[in-house]
């Protein structure tokens, strides 16, 4: 039987289009009711993450120089203050996630789930986070000449070969902060005014509710001179600086100008206006990073507010030679090369590898020259030589370590004053050597 004639005889249906009383039915947003959620804290991470990457490596530190300190005992009275192993953990996590504000990290602790994971259910607030930061720059240097060493001793790195490079960093100051001494002086005579009628409205008024507000008035007061008057302080140092380089400035000026004046900073007076990576002018320090290339490990981290990298060559020297001993292999760029310099490290045993500069007069930079010493000597036949030109180029991946601390967020200090800008690199450099020294000592797959 065909289809069209089995229901054939049926009547058509007709589309009825129905209104149904009453408002629209809709689903709205109910924030008031009680959610109840189980949440594995172990299982919020994989296992290879960061985060555990960092935790393991600092469970295995002895931190009791830092816990013996805190006054709360058990059976004793007291609030028990975060476990300083984790506060650790926390700022080398966030230091490696580009994370430098004490206020973010206390935030992420609630809200993200690998800080979550390493405070494991406990709470933090910026305040402890922003102290510990700073509080303790002799236990970083330990922490990060330690893991060197056991890095070392691994044999996953050589010590044999070192390269230094400079990066600088923006300081935590404005251009317009700095001041010269006329301007100095009126500003220390202006704070002390402030200081003396603060201190004497504290005397006359004794309203209670008033007094936490004019003590911060007073605090910030005080800070205020305490920096103007060390402006003036360093007004001094650039000064000396500045007359041990007289001679070669005058020669150099054009004949007719006059030497401008020196000036201070009153926001961080230890900052110094630098040439940047861009060509532009600004306050900041000069971090200095000794790494070894093989594996991109910082060994030792320095900060000087001398624009020019010239001349930090052998202080660094020095300072690796007191941690580990003299390498053997010194590689740096053009920007670090100093007579005096070279011919100290060949008196020490280290070969120094860095391109001589070229003479404005278009001579061989690479010919001997009647004032060269014998080390001297030696190192222009050493980077003439296709052997050192070799060498020279295995510095490349040392670079990569200042790249890898820019993309953490190393393009402004937050803190001032060079002790507390370097340590805020130190836990750079740790951060670093925590994380590739994992992927170094990790078995290959």
């Amino acid at each position: 039987m065909s289809r069209d004639t089995l229901f054939g005889d049926l009547p058509e249906a007709e589309a009825v289009a129905r209104e149904w009383p009453g408002s629209p039915r809709l689903r709205e947003p109910v924030r008031d009711q009680v959610e109840l959620r189980a949440v594995d804290l172990k299982a919020l991470l994989p296992a290879e993450h960061p985060a555990r990457v960092i935790w393991a490596y600092v469970q295995r530190l002895d931190l009791r120089g830092l816990e013996e300190t805190v006054r709360a005992r058990a059976h004793g009275p007291g609030q028990a203050p975060v476990s300083p192993r984790l506060q650790l953990a926390l700022w080398l996590f966030a230091t490696s996630q580009g994370v430098g504000s004490a206020r973010a990290l206390a935030r992420l602790c609630e809200s993200h789930d690998a800080y979550r994971w390493l405070c494991g259910g406990v709470s933090v607030n910026y305040h402890s986070l922003s102290e510990f930061r700073t509080a303790h720059p002799q236990l970083l240097e330990q922490l990060l000449v330690e893991h060197v060493a056991s890095l070392s001793v691994a044999g996953v790195i050589e010590l044999d070969e070192v390269v230094q490079d400079g990066v600088r960093v923006r300081a935590s100051a404005g251009a317009s902060s700095f001041r010269r001494s006329k301007k100095l002086h009126k500003e220390l005579k202006k704070a002390k005014r402030l200081v003396e009628h603060l201190r004497q409205e504290n005397d006359d008024d004794p309203d209670a509710s008033n007094r936490r507000i004019r003590a911060a008035e007073d605090r910030a007061a005080r800070e205020r001179e305490a920096r103007v008057a060390a402006a003036l302080e360093q007004l001094a140092a650039i000064e000396a600086h500045r007359a041990r380089r007289g001679r070669e400035n005058r020669n150099n000026r054009k004949k007719g100008s006059k030497r401008s004046e020196p000036r201070a900073s009153t926001t961080d007076p230890q900052a110094r206006v630098m040439k940047m990576a861009d060509g532009g002018f600004r306050p900041a320090y000069n971090c200095q990073v000794a790494s070894v290339a093989e594996g991109q490990i910082a060994i030792a981290v320095d900060v000087t507010n001398v624009g020019s990298d010239r001349g930090l060559m052998r202080p660094m020297q020095e300072r690796l030679a007191g941690l580990y001993g003299h390498a053997k292999r010194y590689l740096v760029d053009g920007g670090f090369n100093k007579n005096e310099d070279i011919e100290w490290a060949a008196s020490q045993g280290i070969k120094v590898y860095g391109p001589p500069a070229n003479s404005k007069h278009e001579t061989d930079p690479y010919a001997p020259r009647p004032e060269d010493g014998s080390g001297m000597a030696a190192w222009r036949r050493r980077m003439k030589s296709p052997h050192g030109k070799r060498v020279y180029k295995r510095r490349a991946p040392g670079e990569c370590i200042n790249a890898r601390f820019r993309n953490w967020g190393l393009r402004q200090f937050t803190v001032r004053g060079r002790e507390k800008v370097l340590t805020v690199l130190r836990w750079f450099a740790l951060a670093n050597n925590v994380l590739a020294g994992h992927r170094l000592l990790a078995p290959a797959a």
